[in-house]
């Protein structure tokens, strides 16, 4: 539960800080720091997963999968997502882009492309396979 606030706490000061779109050449990059901070939060390294992944994920995935909305699995609830990864790989990714019960198609993510799904489910799942 700690690890969820957390993750939700993160995914907010990922979110103030994308809205902020200049950075002072001699300050860190807020939103790479924060993909960073979110990123170690998985069991294992999520091949792909940049900062474009995470600005995808917190525009789309991350408006359900927080907070469990409309029976989303929550980020990170290996619980919740092991049922959905024993049905395979590719019946996740035709759920997410044709959309399954209360899943609208494309997930809202309108520019993510099959691989950016992938490597997204990887992430929120908490690395498990």
């Amino acid at each position: 539960m700690h690890r969820l606030r957390f993750t939700a706490a993160l995914v907010v000061g990922f979110c103030v800080a994308a809205c902020d779109t200049s950075v002072p050449a001699d300050e860190p990059d807020q939103a790479t720091e924060a993909v960073a901070a979110v990123a170690g939060l998985v069991d294992g390294p999520v091949e792909g997963l940049n900062e474009a992944a995470m600005q995808k994920w917190s525009r789309s995935c991350a408006l359900c999968h927080i907070d469990g909305n409309g029976g989303a699995p929550r980020l990170g609830d290996g619980e919740a997502w092991q049922p959905r990864l024993a049905q395979g790989k590719d019946a996740l990714l035709t759920h997410t882009i044709e959309g399954f019960n209360n899943m609208p198609p494309l997930g809202y993510c309108m520019s993510c492309e099959r691989e950016d799904f992938s490597v997204l489910i990887d992430f929120m799942s908490g690395g498990m396979k």
